[in-house]
């Protein structure tokens, strides 16, 4: 049976998870705004969802060693369901904080579980394929998450309750299918140090992708909100952001391969930060303009992160990349946590348009890192370059991810367990008159 035949429940669970988490996202941003709830309470909403996040990372591991892996996203999938209704039964900013830190908890857990599964049911030959079909059912799903608040609106109940459906019926696909689940998680090494040996523009990189995707992602629908959009004009505005964003990776990611990466990441940076200045100085209303700027900020932003980690691997020692790969994820994490508060006071005491000030800034200084390491460390020639991925810059990255490549340590665990054994040829019996003869290996 093809192994993606095998896991269709585990992409059907992840898709009406990341659905819910789609819409939830943008749902707590507008309807925070309508609230009136203050920048820096809703950049801090931005910041709970990482902690959450980066603590789920750590801690659920040990569940899953408790519970096992059905049982364990089956806790993920009821805390998002109780989460998003509390968010509706408790409106109150120091509320919405703390509960967006369970739900950054929860999907940390989901996404290690599923991302483990995956790794385990998968081949060396079929990995790549069921990786890219996650990534792009994954986006797919919290895209149409965010379209469906155009539907529902972000007042009264009906919005959070169909996030609730969505959550709890995640549960139903892993809990009926008859696919053995793996052994115990194995998750990744966090080694910050090492990440910086091997690479300093990669530290700079992921730092920078999670200040602006992280200020982008929380604060951006309250910006669309105080330039006068109603809700459905939001999540058109984030679906433009996300396609755009998800169809850039490729032909960037392939051009990577060919080229420096670090040209391309000059290139997409420099860009980023020429939309956010032309967003600061043009500060656009509903319109035609806000879409063509949001949809250059995916074009350019969005490819950044996964740039930044194949590009990394160059460098990368045989047998460091799980180590390499956690460290970007953690800084991608503090990133994530830090940019929607800087941003918040930026929008508060400037204008909202701010926004696009901390987006600028860190692309700019992105691309001017780049550029310098440029003149210190020669490219890698393309023997010890590594194939480029599509990744997720914003949410839904695990430290989990890590198993799904064969050149990690818990992959090459799988490549010897998976691997046919030699077959060892039987020797020649030995002839009754020559008996001190000794066979040859």
């Amino acid at each position: 049976m093809s192994p993606v035949v095998k896991i269709y429940a585990l992409f059907l669970g992840s898709a009406l998870l990341m659905f819910g988490g789609g819409l939830q996202g943008l749902l707590l941003s507008v309807r925070g705004a309508e609230e009136h709830f203050s920048l820096l309470a809703l950049g801090l909403i931005g910041t709970g969802w990482s902690v959450g996040f980066v603590a789920g990372s750590i801690t659920v591991p040990m569940l899953v060693q408790r519970v096992g892996h059905i049982r364990a996203f089956s806790i993920m999938a009821a805390i998002g369901t109780v989460t998003i209704l509390l968010n509706l039964v408790w409106i109150n900013d120091i509320g919405w904080i703390v509960l967006r830190a369970f739900s950054g908890f929860c999907f940390a857990g989901a996404a290690m579980i599923v991302e483990s599964w995956l790794n385990e049911v998968a081949d060396n030959r079929s990995r790549g394929t069921i990786f890219s079909i996650y990534v792009t059912i994954n986006m797919a799903a919290s895209t149409f998450g965010q379209l469906a608040m155009s539907v529902t609106g972000v007042t009264g109940y009906i919005p959070f309750v169909i996030g609730a459906i969505s959550f709890i019926c995640a549960i139903l696909p892993s809990a009926l299918t008859s696919t053995p689940q793996p052994r115990p998680l194995s998750s990744a090494r966090l080694d910050v140090m090492l990440l910086y040996k091997t690479s300093p523009l990669a530290v700079i990189a992921s730092f920078a992708c999670g200040m602006a995707n992280g200020t982008f992602g929380t604060l951006a629908p309250v910006y669309g909100y105080a330039q006068g959009l109603d809700a459905a004009g939001i999540a058109y505005l984030f679906s433009v952001t996300a396609v755009v964003g998800a169809i850039a990776q490729i032909p960037f990611g392939r051009l990577s391969d060919k080229i420096d990466r670090r040209l391309v990441m000059i290139f997409l940076s420099g860009v980023a930060m020429a939309v956010g200045f032309l967003a600061v100085v043009t500060n656009p209303g509903p319109g035609i303009w806000m879409y063509i700027l949001f949809g250059f900020y995916g074009f350019s932003a969005y490819p950044l992160y996964a740039i930044a980690v194949a590009h990394a691997n160059d460098f990368a020692k045989d047998g460091d990349f799980a180590k390499v790969a956690g460290g970007m994820l953690l800084i991608l994490g503090v990133g994530l946590a830090i940019g929607p508060i800087i941003a918040s006071w930026v929008m508060n005491t400037l204008a909202p348009v701010g926004l696009f000030i901390v987006t600028a800034t860190f692309h700019g200084a992105l691309a001017v890192t780049a550029f310098l390491r440029m003149k210190v460390r020669p490219v890698r020639d393309e023997k010890g370059r590594v194939r480029f991925r599509a990744m997720n810059a914003e949410k839904g990255v695990s430290p989990g991810t890590v198993g799904l490549d064969p050149r990690s340590e818990e992959g090459q665990e799988n490549i010897a367990r998976t691997a046919p054994k030699p077959v060892m040829p039987k020797p020649d019996a030995v002839k009754p008159e020559e008996p001190d003869v000794q066979i040859g290996t």
